[in-house]
């Protein structure tokens, strides 16, 4: 008999007897157990996206010789990917452990294919960088160049292959959309550090950039707010939702600045400010709705009843659990 069932009253309609059955678990705890992950790791994803978005964004720049934006956009992928890795370190907590990961490769781990591109991308985006700025050894700069933004695209996004593939609920429910998120969301950043760092004129590549990446971010955004549906309420309530909105409302408003106002420094400036400011609270937002996922049971328990229902993405109604 499912919860809600009871005597039929007038007109042939059940009248409940029993109250709507709650989400539980045993003594109150947590279904999955709350990432071990430390405040470094929203940091690590915008970083490394940011870094892999900026190669693309030096390489069209390189090819053009639109040198400052070549030089700007190296120069921060250079100097994102080394923080980025600090960061991803620190939270390890010694080196050794990601020199460890090298120890095999496992094409099913995202966290192994994603140390084997980072270890692969990062003395490519230093190289780059390195040569640009001093001018020396043009042929290893541009083969440097060429192969960091052949990979940029896998390090923007594998980040997010990788909050999908673990237990955490509102991150393994939205798999489907967070490499879109993450890579758009990376494109905005990077675009957004273009508008910032130089003049309107040179900065043309930057905010058209800006505008695929940051529509990208909106829409991939929506669409996994659309499908969870009540399972996409981690991303909506608390610090996370907070977060969120504050991302989204940058996002808008740099992507206005960089459709309308392309020709006027100080906003151009402004709006490059704001995507990148708009892209890190979408991945502090992000992470902060897989930890409060991962605290709540009905999280973990709605979407699985759902699945059994043959409702994949819905939290089924909570006089129909059984």
């Amino acid at each position: 008999m499912t919860a809600g069932a009871g005597r039929r009253g007038r007109g042939g309609q059940e009248a409940q007897q029993v109250p709507d059955a709650e989400f539980s678990s045993y003594y109150g705890r947590p279904v999955v157990r709350e990432t071990v992950w430390g405040p470094d790791i929203p940091s690590y994803l915008f970083l490394g996206g940011l870094a892999g978005a900026s190669s693309g964004l030096a390489a069209g720049a390189h090819l053009i010789g639109n040198r400052k934006l070549a030089l700007a956009a190296k120069s921060v992928a250079a100097g994102s990917i080394s923080l980025s890795m600090a960061a991803l370190v620190h939270d390890l907590g010694r080196p050794a452990r990601f020199i460890n990961m090298l120890r095999v490769v496992k094409v099913t781990s995202p966290m192994s294919v994603g140390t084997w591109i980072l270890s692969a991308y990062t003395p490519l985006a230093l190289t780059a960088a390195g040569c640009y700025l001093t001018r020396k050894l043009p042929l290893i700069d541009a083969a440097a160049t060429i192969g960091a933004a052949a990979l940029g695209p896998a390090v923007a996004s594998y980040t997010g292959v990788l909050l999908g593939d673990t237990a955490t609920p509102a991150w393994h429910d939205a798999h489907r959309e967070l490499p879109y998120l993450f890579v758009g969301s990376a494109a905005s950043a990077a675009g957004g550090f273009g508008m910032l760092a130089v003049r309107p004129d040179q900065a043309r590549q930057a905010a058209r950039l800006a505008v695929v990446g940051a529509t990208a971010e909106l829409t991939a955004r929506h669409l996994l707010e659309r499908r969870l549906g009540p399972g996409a309420e981690p991303y909506r309530a608390g610090r996370p939702g907070t977060l969120m909105m504050a991302a989204e409302a940058l996002t808008v408003g740099g992507l206005a600045g960089a459709i309308l106002a392309r020709r006027h420094r100080v906003v151009a400036a402004c709006s490059g400010a704001a995507l990148l400011l708009g892209s890190a609270l979408t991945r502090f937002g992000i992470f902060e709705a897989g930890r409060a996922s991962a605290r709540d049971p009905k999280y973990t328990v709605g979407p699985q009843r759902g699945r059994l229902r043959g409702h994949p993405d819905r939290e089924p109604p909570a006089a129909e659990v059984q």
